[in-house]
């Protein structure tokens, strides 16, 4: 498994990445989440994932990106995560969220963040299996969780 940068030679194939029909009002079409890396190049992270020529999902990161009120309050974490519907169960997901972790350790980091819908078939066991612990915070109306690196 590895992760590609977003390309002029693969930003159509980025386009075709979809989750389940279940899953897409709990994550946003990457479309959108390539609109926001757009209007936040200093904090987006984009990255495709690949297992050997097979596209099999999408990530994005988000680093260093003052959170809330507090503009000394930055935060880096995994911003958005979408596995190609038939490559869910995998483990794709865990090597992005290892993935993204990773980089946030390379650059100083020393916590992940990640935001989560807590409803049946959401992702909040998929996190916490990771070791994610929820804050207490909400963003978004969604659960906060952050993982000590």
């Amino acid at each position: 498994m590895r992760l590609e940068k977003i390309t002029p030679e693969n930003y159509e194939a980025a386009l075709e990445v979809s989750v389940r029909p279940d899953q897409e009002d709990l994550v946003e079409p990457v479309v959108k989440s390539l609109a926001e890396a757009y209007v936040f190049p200093d904090h987006a992270w984009p990255r495709l994932i690949y297992d050997g020529d097979r596209l099999v999902g999408f990530l994005m990161a988000f680093l260093a990106i003052p959170w809330g009120d507090n503009p000394d309050d930055l935060r880096s974490g995994l911003w958005r995560l979408n596995i190609a519907a038939d490559a869910q169960g995998s483990g794709y997901g865990r090597f992005a969220a290892e993935a993204v972790c990773a980089e946030i350790r390379a650059r100083g980091g020393t916590r992940a963040y990640v935001t989560w819908e807590s409803r049946a078939g959401g992702p909040e066991k998929f996190y916490l299996k990771l070791g994610f612990r929820p804050t207490g915070e909400q963003s978004g109306g969604q659960i906060v969780g952050v993982l000590d690196l």
